[in-house]
């Protein structure tokens, strides 16, 4: 099997440098077909030993006619399968088979009313009139023999084109943009419609060909995992356990470095839903010893890592039978490992766990059961397995925890104090969004705040705390709100919440004396603070 139970009917995504690559094979997905991305330098035989259903071809920021410009196998468009382009995908659809690419007197950027031309298989069901999202100053000026033009704009005279008795179709606008009003029509036309695929992409088919993948590669062997409780890893355990029980071996190293109570909230999961071989080590001091000092964040990460490494290769050690080990990769992972280009091209996308650090005489295969999910696509599948919400929905956290959340060295006392005011700050602000919520009718509306957490840095303030002078430690609040992961804006908290956040933390935690608020946007500044 692959590292995850893949179906029959899929769709390849071929990037060539897209920025919105990840968000085509997404939109795929989301209407319940299966979809992977390849590099564009994908040849027409690794296209056909692949059999796909449909290829799409990526925009990508070059243009056709740059020395270094990303091609595509003219090959592939022989195959007989159907193809979609989008953008740089119709320039390279059009001058591959014969067509002219032209530059613009001047460009077309965001929204742009659409004309339809006559009939068009991919089109059906839509307005003669709509709105795309346009994104180009290149642009088809001649079309391929056997194409005809399919719609225009007041600025691109060939916005599509197609060629329906290849099953060839392309846009120079984005479907995938939510911009482009009938976005989503268009590809479940060119999905169901012109391709004649199946919806049936879901989460119980998913969930069934996962396990069965696993029973299959592991048999009567045992795996291992290193369970962090973060979402990734959690996923894998619960969806080992379903397919394998009491042959996975779940190993949680308790740093000593998450937020209050969930070491707890990991144990009670895992022993009393699901029926896995759990192991709980109990590492904090050793942690706190090696950390002693220890101020520089980039020494701090390697220094958590390598013990992690240690620790659990300890147990490993001592367990018989163990042949697999599991891993919590997800597909961005995959993708952004084979994600450096050359030349326009995307270069081949693998895996990045090849850096695990086995001790001498150790080695185990790798099971990565969720290395072609997406981080939502994993939510879903462990809300599906019974994971609670506080796991699935668990909110991004540095896999050094709360060691890089405390500016300076780490000691049991600044711990217990960021632990204490960090869970003030998440009970408050977890209330904040349930109330937009029951206002709004949104799980996450625009006012709903994305992260949030309490940082410790490593000064002091005066204070006065009833006629007593203080000279105690000032608590950060950061909380922002995020589309993307890539920028965030500083979230606009009611005066009322932040007030509260305030008197709690003071009147609660022993030691602080002062609430600030982080009011810097990434970018300039980063979520974290190191």
């Amino acid at each position: 099997m692959s590292q995850s139970a893949l179906p029959d009917q899929r769709v390849i995504v071929v990037d060539f440098g897209a920025q919105y690559g990840q968000l085509i094979a997404r939109r795929v997905r989301d209407l319940h077909v299966y979809s992977e991305i390849v590099p564009c330098d994908i040849t027409a035989d690794e296209v056909r030993a692949m059999a796909p259903a449909a290829i799409i071809f990526s925009g990508g920021p070059a243009s056709v006619y740059a020395e270094d410009a990303p091609t595509i196998d003219p090959a592939i468009l022989e195959l007989g399968i159907p193809v979609l382009g989008f953008c740089y995908g119709q320039q390279i659809m059009a001058v591959t088979l014969g067509g002219e690419v032209g530059h613009t007197e001047k460009g077309e950027y965001g929204p742009a009313p659409l004309t339809r031309c006559g009939e068009s298989a991919l089109f059906a069901d839509t307005p003669g009139e709509q709105t795309v999202w346009m994104s180009h100053r290149d642009a088809v000026s001649r079309v391929p023999e056997g194409f005809a033009v399919t719609s225009r704009t007041d600025v691109c005279p060939v916005a599509s084109m197609e060629c329906a008795e290849r099953r060839l179709y392309a846009t120079q606008f984005h479907p995938e943009v939510r911009h482009t009003a009938f976005g989503n029509e268009l590809l479940a036309n060119f999905l169901f419609g012109i391709c004649g695929l199946v919806p049936d992409w879901t989460m119980d088919s998913i969930i069934e060909d996962s396990v069965a993948a696993i029973r299959e590669k592991v048999g009567e062997d045992r795996v291992i995992l290193g369970l962090s409780g973060g979402v990734d890893s959690s996923v894998v355990a619960a969806l080992g356990a379903r397919a394998i029980g009491r042959q996975l071996v779940c190993v949680f190293v308790d740093h000593g470095l998450l937020r209050k109570g969930e070491p707890e909230e990991v144990e009670a999961v895992f022993t009393e839903q699901f029926d896995v071989d759990f192991i709980r080590v109990d590492a904090r001091e050793r942690y706190l010893e090696l950390l002693a000092g220890v101020s520089d964040p980039e020494e701090k990460r390697r220094i958590i890592g390598t013990q992690f490494w240690k620790e659990f290769f300890a147990v490993a050690q001592q367990l018989d039978g163990v042949k697999y080990l599991a891993q919590g990769t997800i597909y961005p992972d995959i993708i952004e490992s084979g994600a450096r280009k050359t030349g326009g091209k995307a270069s081949t996308i693998k895996s990045h766990h090849n850096l695990i650090p086995f001790p001498e005489g150790v080695s185990f295969e790798l099971i990565e059961p969720l290395d072609h999910f997406f981080k939502d696509e994993v939510r879903a599948l462990g809300t599906a397995l019974g994971l609670p919400d506080h796991i699935v929905h668990r909110q991004p956290f540095p896999g050094p925890g709360l060691a890089i959340r405390i500016i300076g060295d780490v000691d049991a006392e600044k711990l217990e104090v960021l632990k204490s005011a960090d869970a003030i700050v998440r009970e408050e602000l977890d209330a904040y969004n349930e109330r937009l919520f029951q206002e709004t009718g949104v799980r996450d509306s625009e006012r709903s705040v994305w992260q949030y957490f309490a940082v410790l840095p490593d000064i002091r303030s005066v204070g006065v705390m009833g006629d007593e002078r203080t000279y105690a430690r000032p608590i950060i609040l950061r909380a922002v709100e995020s589309q993307d992961a890539m920028t965030a804006d500083w979230a606009r908290l009611p005066y009322e919440v932040l007030a509260r956040v305030s008197s709690r933390v003071v009147a609660e935690v022993p030691g602080v004396n002062r609430v600030v608020y982080d009011v810097t946007s990434k970018p300039p500044a980063t979520v974290e603070w190191e």
